[in-house]
């Protein structure tokens, strides 16, 4: 009879749970507790361990690793990543404006496509979005594009032209993109004065604020916090979504929209 092998030691099983986390991004308690050897009760201790660390976040029966932007992407760059679903959200998002509405539209492929896709009649659009602006000569929408610092990365302007025009608008809805979303920072990006338009942009807001991001922005983390998922009423995203992470942040208290699941019904307006 072989000798039983020693239990792993606390450190050993995060690290180990790291790695799984690294491969899979996604990984439910149960799994865990079968790989490890150790009870689901341990599991979920471990991973309220590493999650005060930073290292993941919890999920309904499982956890989702946490991704550290390390840079910002180039717009070019942001244009080719996702396309389709980013086309999907911002169909799906538009459909929310009602007549009359004033939007904040902030910097980023996403919200442009929201643009893109308004066919609702009588709507102003505030935004600081240069690629907006280009798009906006031959349609009928009324545009006020703040002042500011252009910046390059995001095809925007930033700065105290910006923020100064911002504090004169009061908004009826936002549509906010984002590099990273995280039930635990929040919606956050690489850039210092874009968390500070966007910020801004959501205090001026009577109405609901919407978050439009892709899939691959969920479970990620950049170093500006720009609010919490508190301050977000919905979240426009695409069938990429994790099922557990999706659950997750309705429980949270956050109204989330696939917009392949709206298509593919037609609930669309």
């Amino acid at each position: 009879m072989g000798q039983a092998e020693e239990p792993l030691l606390p450190a050993e099983r995060h690290r180990t749970i790291q790695d799984v986390l690294e491969e899979r991004h996604v990984v439910r308690v149960s799994t865990l507790s079968d790989l490890l050897g150790v009870s689901e009760v341990t599991v979920r201790r471990d991973l309220e361990a590493l999650e005060r660390r930073g290292f993941l976040e919890r999920i309904h029966g499982g956890a989702v690793a946490t991704r550290r932007m390390r840079s910002e992407p180039r717009y070019l760059d942001a244009m080719t990543t996702y396309p389709d679903e980013k086309r999907l959200i911002g169909r799906a998002a538009a459909q929310l404006v009602e007549p009359g509405d004033t939007l904040f539209l902030n910097g980023g492929t996403t919200t442009l496509e929201v643009f893109r896709h308004l066919a609702t009649p009588d709507v102003k659009v505030v935004t600081n979005h240069v690629g907006i602006a280009l798009e906006s000569a031959d349609r009928e929408i009324e545009l006020v594009l703040v002042g500011g610092h252009y910046r390059a990365p995001s095809n925007s302007l930033v700065g105290p032209f910006a923020t100064e025009n911002l504090r004169r608008v009061n908004a009826t809805r936002a549509f906010i993109g984002a590099e990273g979303i995280s039930r635990r920072s929040g919606m956050t990006t690489p850039s210092a004065v874009e968390a500070e338009i966007a910020r801004m942009m959501i205090d001026g807001t009577s109405g609901e604020v919407i978050l439009v991001a892709d899939h691959s922005k969920m479970g990620t983390v950049a170093d500006f916090v720009i609010v919490g998922l508190d301050r977000v009423d919905r979240l426009v995203t695409d069938g990429g979504i994790d099922r557990e992470y999706r659950q997750g942040l309705e429980e949270a208290g956050l109204d989330v929209m696939v917009a392949d699941e709206l298509v593919g019904s037609g609930r669309e307006r």
